[in-house]
């Protein structure tokens, strides 16, 4: 350090001191504080501190002091973590005061700080159209129009956020639920057409079918969702974005069957290849059970599914992982015990060990089908094994999926409840 004298410093951070020789500033694992090595000037401290004391060697910074003691254990022991009831946030801004960054904290907060930075920006997105107070006063050109945009985008985006988006909301799950309603009745004999038609009666079938009343209530609504997703990817602000979307993709795997199925019928008409698109269109008009996806975008318990299992899917990975491995053993002993050994009593139902694959997950998740089952008292023995082992190993990731969804729920809670409170501003006004 070439500016103060004494052979050591001392750091005052919010009032906790602590005391550090010179040669150890020199290379200090903090930015802003190796950076007093080099001042040369008062002038130099002072803007790198908050004050400084010439008589004691005292620098002052006026910072959090428990998020700057955390800092130091960094420092010492080589483990960064967050403080306890503490923002993350904030205690991100303390790392980037001192000259760290997220990749210096421990796995787990590098996790917490991610989601929380992921969060406050969709809050920031969707509450801060204007840039903040400042631009309220002023708007620039084109305000309006922005402004107009983002009270549509959070309309059909946020259903809590306006009287007009919980009236959209409503609407699209009413379309949803007579879609669904009109899909099952679909299914019963006395709607659905005999199987051994001519070719001629499936054609005019297909050709009659859209006459129908259920086929008129099918193209409302499938108008109704597909106005509703080109509104929707109009007004949004990045169209990259919102094709990735997942709820976007659904919408999209729900809309695009019918358009194709409509297609398959105008082109097929009376041709050979008829009963080959019959079965595809079945499929396709099967296909529109993602609708009810769709009502992940009114529900939290449906949102906080999703977001729990893209948190938690190295734990799926891992349940995944321990089942496969745990089926390849019982299944290779089963197929031995009830089949390989020649003890005059072999079990047909084990004759491979892929057809012993099947006893081992419904025996692993004790469902227990009972269509096949060991004879033998090795067998036995070995199936009891299977099944304490597949709870065991089912039981291990749980607690940490549980902890996920419960954090996943509040968040979408609190994001809920403040787009509430708009609602309420806006009913009071």
């Amino acid at each position: 350090m070439n500016f103060g004298r004494g052979p050591s410093v001392v750091l005052n951070v919010g009032g906790t001191r602590y005391s550090f020789s010179r040669e150890v500033l020199k290379d200090f694992p903090l930015r802003r504080v190796s950076r007093l090595h080099g001042c040369l000037s008062e002038q130099d401290v002072l803007e790198v501190c908050d004050d400084y004391d010439r008589e004691r060697n005292e620098y002052f910074f006026d910072r959090h002091a428990e998020a700057f003691g955390f800092i130091m254990l960094y420092v010492r022991h080589g483990h960064l973590r967050f403080v306890p009831h503490m923002c993350e946030l904030s205690f991100y801004n303390e790392m980037i005061y001192w000259g760290l960054e997220g990749s210096h904290l421990d796995y787990c907060c590098q996790r917490r700080l991610d989601d929380r930075m992921s969060e406050t920006c969709t809050y920031y997105a969707a509450e801060e159209p204007n840039g903040g107070p400042e631009g309220k006063g002023r708007r620039p050109p084109g305000a309006e129009g922005g402004k107009w945009l983002e009270r549509m985008r959070r309309t059909f985006e946020e259903p809590t956020s306006s009287v007009a988006a919980q009236v959209l909301a409503t609407v699209s799950i009413l379309f949803v639920i007579v879609s669904m309603v009109v899909l099952c009745a679909s299914t019963l004999p006395e709607w659905r057409a005999p199987e051994n038609r001519s070719v001629e009666e499936q054609s005019r079938y297909t050709a009659e079918s859209v006459r129908e009343p259920s086929g008129i209530i099918e193209a409302i609504c499938i108008g109704w969702f597909t106005a509703e997703c080109i509104v929707r990817f109009i007004v949004s602000k990045n169209k990259c974005e919102f094709v990735r979307r997942p709820l976007n993709i659904i919408d999209l795997l729900a809309i695009t069957p019918y358009y194709i199925s409509v297609l398959m019928t105008v082109f097929t008409g009376e041709n050979s290849q008829l009963q080959r698109a019959g079965v595809t269109l079945r499929v396709l008009r099967m296909m529109r059970i993602f609708w009810v996806i769709k009502l992940a975008r009114h529900f939290i318990g449906l949102q906080t599914l999703g977001l729990t299992l893209k948190r938690c899917y190295r734990e799926m990975v891992m349940l995944l992982v321990f089942i496969c491995v745990a089926m390849a053993i019982f299944s290779a002993l089963s197929q031995l015990l009830e089949n390989g050994l020649d003890l005059g009593t072999k079990n047909k139902d084990y004759a491979s060990i892929p057809a012993a694959c099947w006893w081992v997950i419904i025996s692993m998740t004790t469902v227990g089908y009972g269509d096949m089952c060991p004879i033998t008292v090795p067998g036995r023995i070995l199936g009891g094994i299977c099944v304490v082992s597949g709870i065991v190993l089912l039981a291990l990731p749980i607690t940490f999926i549980y902890h996920s969804f419960v954090q996943c729920y509040h968040e979408l809670k609190f994001r809920s409840a403040r787009y509430s409170r708009s609602l309420s501003a806006e009913f009071l006004n």
